[in-house]
């Protein structure tokens, strides 16, 4: 198998693969061992990265031949001197540069399993900080760690089928066979990022902007496995190596503008908001106009999305982050939430009251001023709806202290909104939970201000003694319309 990958690797090279993923000159840099392409389909990122994995480099500068034949069962490096370390490690990466076909359990079991044993004393020696390694050997380590995981990721099961109209909540993730080797390069990956010996003056270097961007690409993955790995990296990263964090947030916006704009359709909207939700948290004040233009332009639109009850909880988490940040925020993200809030879908309602009651509960009265007289005409059709989880989700509110608070200080202008909406689920909706619910919120009123309710309620039978009267008049009128046409009227004015 690797003398056919030995063939593949001498192909011509192409303009467009010129140069690998760490921008070094394939034809100059001796054989290529493999190469992977990553393939776009319409749910993945529109950047196309081509990389090549070369051979080795030993310590005197020559380029190391790459395994021919079986591959070698090589010692642990416990049981070598610390002076032959640093070329087993090389050594040990040649190894890891092979990759096998995981979809034939059968095939190559010897060669993978001690691809597997390599893996894990790569781990183990990283980990252990027996031995600092060099910056020759960081590289290579890079690379083969590029190699592994940067690859051409399957179709989604959406798009095998051809139907779009598909749940995602509902479809079952597709499970990388090759995990046994990938979670070890992952784990590999990240014991060189947290390891203190590792200079980031150095592993910049090789971790570029070129290396992350691709690391963001994975996120697509439908393995939850590897999601969760590429959370807790790209989050690491993030934090060791300052010069990448504003490229990393301007790469995730526009992960989530092609996902709200484009496609609808990424594994990884979750994932990469838990790690924004960290970013966030540690926002210095004052707030910089940069980090307001990200909720504006990227995290509130993200609650228009179909399939939002799969990263809801941890959007949430991140609006909040704002507001509780910044406290004058809360006007522009709960007129955020009535711009996207769903008319036809119920569960997603829900979503949305339960993120309203989080915002609310860090709003400050005089923001509360300037959004109430929208906010609280959303809350009466709420209270209104025929599905009983909105309505009672919506009286729910009522139940939190500081909201009341807020409600009772505005009452003049409250009230009156909602005193319709309550009235007619007393007189007439069909769930008993919601009736004693809205019971419940009147009587609060009535001990807030009994004046100021009964005012609304003379008022409501007012209206209703007016749409009562208009409702007869109408009656009449087509009662005389359908007298006059029995007895031949409306023909003599239609023929005059």
């Amino acid at each position: 198998m690797f003398n056919k990958i030995m063939k593949r690797g001498h192909r011509k090279g192409s303009k467009s693969d010129a140069h690998d993923v760490f921008g070094l000159n394939s034809r100059n840099s001796g054989a290529v061992l493999t190469s992977n392409v990553v393939v776009n389909h319409a749910s993945r990122t529109t950047s196309v990265a081509i990389s090549s994995i070369q051979p080795t480099v030993s310590p005197s500068g020559a380029a190391a031949p790459p395994p021919t034949g079986p591959i070698e069962n090589l010692p642990f490096f416990r049981e070598v001197p610390v002076s032959d370390r640093q070329n087993l490690f090389l050594r040990k990466l040649q190894i890891c540069c092979v990759q096998f076909d995981f979809s034939d359990s059968l095939k190559s079991v010897r060669e993978k399993e001690i691809k597997r044993q390599t893996l894990v004393d790569l781990v183990d020696f990283v980990q252990s900080g027996s031995g600092k390694i060099t910056e020759q050997v960081q590289e290579e380590m890079i690379r083969m760690i590029g190699m592994n995981i940067f690859r051409c990721l399957p179709p989604a099961s959406h798009e095998n089928t051809g139907s779009e109209n598909t749940d995602p909540e509902e479809e079952e993730p597709y499970l990388e066979p090759s995990w046994p080797h990938l979670q070890l390069v992952y784990e590999l990956l990240l014991r060189y990022v947290v390891s203190s010996d590792t200079d980031t003056k150095v592993a910049k270097r090789y971790i570029d902007h070129s290396f992350v961007l691709k690391l963001l690409d994975l996120f697509d993955s439908e393995d939850p496995r590897e999601r969760e790995y590429l959370k807790t990296i790209v989050h690491r990263i993030y934090g060791k190596f300052m010069v990448h964090r504003p490229f990393i947030r301007k790469a995730i916006n526009n992960i989530f503008y092609r996902f709200i704009y484009e496609t609808e359709r990424h594994s990884g909207i979750g994932e990469l908001l838990e790690i924004l939700g960290s970013i966030i948290n540690g926002f210095a004040l004052p707030m910089k106009e940069e980090h307001k233009l990200f909720l504006v332009r990227a995290l509130i639109p993200l609650h228009k999305p179909k399939p939002i009850a799969i990263y809801h909880q941890q959007l949430s988490y991140c609006i909040v982050q704002f507001v509780e940040k910044d406290y004058k925020l809360a006007d522009t993200v709960i007129r955020g939430l009535l711009k996207y809030w769903p008319l036809t879908n119920c569960q997603k309602e829900v979503l949305f009251l339960g993120e309203l009651e989080e915002v609310l509960e860090a709003t400050r009265p005089a923001e509360f001023q300037r959004c109430m007289v929208p906010l609280f005409r959303r809350i009466a059709r709420c209270l209104n709806s025929s599905h009983f989880q909105v309505a009672e989700r919506a009286l729910f509110l009522w139940n939190n202290e500081h909201i009341v608070q807020l409600i009772a200080q505005n009452r003049p202008v409250i009230l009156p909104i909602i005193f319709d909406a309550m009235e007619k689920n007393i007189q007439s909706h069909w769930n008993q939970a919601v009736h004693g619910l809205t019971v419940n919120v009147q009587k609060m009123f009535m001990e807030m201000d009994l004046e100021l309710f009964e005012e609304c309620q003379k008022q409501y039978a007012e209206k209703e003694a007016k749409t009562k009267e208009l409702k007869e008049l109408r009656e009449m009128t087509w009662k005389r319309l359908a007298e006059a046409a029995d007895e031949g009227g409306i023909e003599d004015m239609v023929t005059a």
